[in-house]
């Protein structure tokens, strides 16, 4: 059975950091590649950031870079975004993502709040 469970959500100050942690289990996750989106309510899905099954390329959607990082532990089966000065527009919810060839798979996401 398929599983990618997020963690790391929850209320930050403007400015502030967040570390989400995505665990993977059911499929050979060093296989896949790996993405974060989130939905702000209101709004559409959107790619956050992504990173190659080997961990070698990364990228990011423009409002995030130089501010998030995505990593993976192909040994653990983890993929996490570190978020650093963290801005109200950054709140939604973060999913993660598996994707290889034409297979897929959602987590059930975890909300990130930034408010004062």
């Amino acid at each position: 059975q398929v599983q990618l469970v997020e963690s790391g959500g929850g209320l930050v100050q403007p400015g502030g950091s967040l570390r989400l942690s995505c665990a993977a289990s059911g499929f050979i996750f060093s296989s896949y590649a790996m993405h974060w989106y989130r939905q702000a309510p209101g709004k559409e899905r959107e790619f956050v950031a992504g990173i190659t099954s080997t961990g070698d390329n990364r990228n990011y959607v423009d409002s995030v870079k130089g501010r998030f990082t995505i990593s993976r532990d192909n040994a653990k089966n983890t993929v996490s975004l570190q978020m650093n000065s963290l801005k109200p527009e950054d709140t939604a919810v973060y999913y993660c993502y598996a994707g290889r060839g034409g297979y897929y798979y959602w987590g059930q996401g975890t909300q990130v709040t930034v408010s004062s």
